[in-house]
């Protein structure tokens, strides 16, 4: 019994471990400028990791001081963390599954299209209320700003590999025809009619193309870069944390057994 109890203590420190991973998943969303934006993802996942470490603390201490309720709580509690878990991981799936870029002549980076994303990501940037506190934020980084250091010329940056918000908020479409000066300062459009978003455009260092659709396609563009990445992490954990519970369960289940036998060995003797 002691022994079972042991291994159980052992199985659950490994599942306080796991909580590692999600958690740091979810710090490294919120420090990405466009996820700190958004804030969707990241405290989701922060919270489901902290939850599966207090959890699983639960059972490491239930396991090496052999309290039988706090077990059971924690083979309850996990059982339906990891449900929620799957749930998340499936969930990021879906709503990125949708979405990509658009080739265009002469240029090396891609442009991005808002009605390619699923409903779900374009509810999250549609309202005015919402994209208004999102846009503020995004024109407060420097993602334009270092674009005019880095590219002098227009053919540097036309074969620049520029990041789909970059794309999307710190230039016209290519469509429009815009005559380069800088990466975000553009003049005489050539075909305003091609595009909403070419009346959108402003030199104005604030607003750019901070409301453009374009921008918000972008912004979906690197958010289900950046979700499909967190999500191949979550799915690992949540392969090793089901393989860790069905263990923790084994030793359960052996150590009840062997104290049932105990108990009758004992009462028989």
């Amino acid at each position: 019994m002691a022994l079972n109890n042991t291994v159980i203590g052992a199985i659950n420190f490994v599942a306080m471990l796991l909580s590692i991973p999600i958690i740091g998943t979810g710090i490294w969303l919120s420090t990405e400028p466009d996820n700190s934006c958004v804030k969707i993802l990241q405290w989701p996942v922060i919270i489901l990791g902290i939850l599966i470490l207090v959890v699983a603390l639960a059972g490491f201490i239930g396991g090496f001081w052999r309290i039988p309720w706090l077990l059971l709580f924690y083979l309850i509690a996990m059982l339906i963390l990891i449900v929620l878990l799957a749930s998340l991981v499936v969930f990021i799936y879906m709503v990125t599954v949708r979405g990509h870029g658009h080739i265009e002549p002469s240029r090396a980076y891609l442009e991005y299209h808002l009605e390619d994303y699923s409903g779900w990501l374009r509810r999250r940037v549609r309202s005015s209320y919402k994209w208004d506190r999102i846009r503020t934020c995004l024109s407060s980084t420097n993602m334009c700003a270092e674009l005019n250091q880095r590219y002098r010329m227009a053919q540097d940056f036309f074969n620049a590999h520029i990041s789909p918000i970059q794309s999307g908020c710190c230039k016209p479409p290519t469509q429009c025809g815009y005559t380069f000066v800088n990466p975000s300062y553009w003049i005489s459009p050539i075909n305003t009619a091609a595009d909403m978003d070419c009346l959108q455009w402003s030199n104005e260092q604030t607003q750019l193309c901070y409301n453009c659709n374009s921008c918000k396609a972008g912004l979906l563009a690197n958010l289900k870069k950046e979700w499909r990445r967190a999500d191949i992490v979550l799915l690992i954990t949540l392969i090793a944390l089901i393989a860790v519970y069905l263990m923790g369960c084994c030793a359960f289940r052996n150590a009840k057994t062997e104290e049932l036998f105990r108990k009758y060995k004992q009462g028989y003797t």
